[in-house]
């Protein structure tokens, strides 16, 4: 018998939670609910499949679940995009053992585009949230990332142990459970990944609000949307951020900030550029 699906139990079970009988238009159950959310045999109901075979699959066995039945309990959980996703990738056969994964390399050519970029912040973020390159405004923005050894080049171990960067983000909160539900996201992609089962293992122990967060079993994949960061050198910025994929390698991704023109917020990220300019020698 296969090993259970921690992954896919967990995540059912804490979608499940989320669900109120009466956002699934299920009638009053009589007497006090022992559980908050939706009761499995209601989810069973809601997806038009059995009860036994439902706790099956919520215990995380491995059923061979087929994508109408994955589609039915993601309408009843209702699920929304990602999440479905994410609920499809955690359902699929997990064979493997842990393996360490080839190191990262920025290629050339996507460095002298980060380079380029010389008016915004920008960096390029790897497997697990690792800073792989950041330009000259993103390392004034944030921290020097080349400076720091190179397992601390990692966003989510910075945002929850580094009290510096900490201070940089106006609602640390909403950015740091941002960073947990990517990695979320990203455990469901690579299950064998050693290092971030480390990554992982370290911060439950340092940091309780990561342990609280990593329990909830949320998902989110940055895409776009707007932060708002506090620099000790320039004040209140309020920057939007894109973030592409390169076509050859899907496992980096290229975030460029955005700022409106003519707002307070490009005269104080153009300060801060004037500010950590390189200095010049004349010939």
């Amino acid at each position: 018998m296969s090993e259970p699906n921690a992954d896919l139990r967990e995540f059912l079970r804490s979608r499940r939670a989320k669900v109120t009988p009466e956002e699934a238009g299920l009638p009053p159950y009589p007497g006090a609910r022992r559980v908050p959310g939706l009761r499995r045999e209601e989810v069973a109901q809601l997806a038009g499949v059995s009860v036994d075979y439902y706790v099956r699959l919520e215990r995380g066995r491995n059923l061979n679940v087929s994508e109408s039945v994955l589609d039915a309990v993601a309408r009843a959980l209702r699920l929304n995009e990602l999440e479905r996703s994410h609920l499809f990738t955690l359902a699929k056969p997990r064979r493997g053992r842990p393996r360490a994964l080839p190191p990262q390399r920025v290629r050339p050519g996507l460095r002298l585009v980060l380079d380029s970029l010389t008016e915004v912040p920008a960096l390029v973020l790897g497997r697990r949230m690792d800073v792989l390159a950041a330009n000259r405004l993103a390392r004034a923005l944030y921290t020097d990332f080349d400076a720091l050894p190179a397992r601390s080049r990692n966003m989510a171990r910075l945002i929850f142990l580094d009290d510096a960067m900490r201070a940089v983000y106006a609602d640390w909160e909403g950015a740091a459970r941002g960073i947990v539900a990517s990695l979320h996201l990203y455990a469901g992609r690579n299950p064998h990944d050693p290092a971030l089962a480390d990554l992982v293992g370290e911060l439950s122990v340092r940091d309780q609000d990561f342990r609280h967060w990593w329990a909830d079993h949320d998902v989110f994949e940055r895409t776009h949307g707007v932060k708002h960061l506090h620099h000790p050198l320039v004040g209140e910025l309020v920057l939007g951020y894109e973030a592409f994929t390169p076509a050859d390698d899907p496992e980096q991704t290229l975030g460029i900030s955005t700022v409106e023109p003519g707002s307070p917020s490009e005269e104080r990220l153009r300060l801060l550029g004037s500010w950590t300019e390189p200095a010049t020698s004349d010939s």
